[in-house]
């Protein structure tokens, strides 16, 4: 557990290839099944403090035990931190871990009086969330989401379909309800 933002509840990739990416994670290391969002809803984006609109991004979702696994995929050259890695990293890579605090704006403020900078945030209909700008090394950025209570149910529902999944119907193309 971070002692800054709780428990680390999800590692998130990003990829040049998420169908790919997802095949991968299914036949090679039997994690499934997967939910995905061809283009996450946004209401708002902001990049380096820039406010971007309509930014494309491709999510899959899926659960090994208690850590959620993250699959992005930026369908648009909007500027964001995923096509920031992607440049670094062509093959795509571990890009974040998140917490998930139902504190968030405490926790929020804390981060900026800890000397963290916001590098990306935005909101969508699940909640709010924020990157940190404070990488070591490729897969430290931390994000944070709040833990609102659709959120929660989504987030629930996908690591719920993990712990006695077979193998069968591995691609979902809807979050779960």
């Amino acid at each position: 557990m971070s002692r800054l933002f709780g428990p680390l509840r999800q590692m998130g990739y990003v990829v040049p290839d998420v169908e790919a990416a997802m095949r991968h994670w299914v036949e090679v290391c039997g994690v499934g099944p997967w939910f995905i969002a061809d283009k996450l809803p946004l209401t708002s984006f902001r990049y380096n403090g820039q406010r971007h609109d309509d930014i494309h991004m491709s999510i899959a979702l899926a659960n090994s035990g208690d850590v959620q696994i993250e699959l992005i995929q930026q369908r648009c050259d909007t500027p964001s931190m995923a096509r920031e890695f992607l440049k670094r990293h062509p093959d795509g890579g571990l890009q974040h871990w998140s917490s998930w605090p139902e504190n968030y704006d405490e926790l929020y403020q804390q981060a900026l009086a800890n000397g963290y900078e916001v590098c990306q945030e935005g909101d969508a209909p699940r909640g709010r969330f924020v990157y940190f700008r404070r990488e070591g090394h490729p897969g430290t950025v931390i994000e944070m989401s709040h833990a609102t209570p659709m959120r929660k149910r989504i987030f629930d529902a996908v690591r719920a379909a993990a712990v006695n999944w077979d193998g069968s119907d591995p691609i979902r193309r809807a979050w779960p309800t």
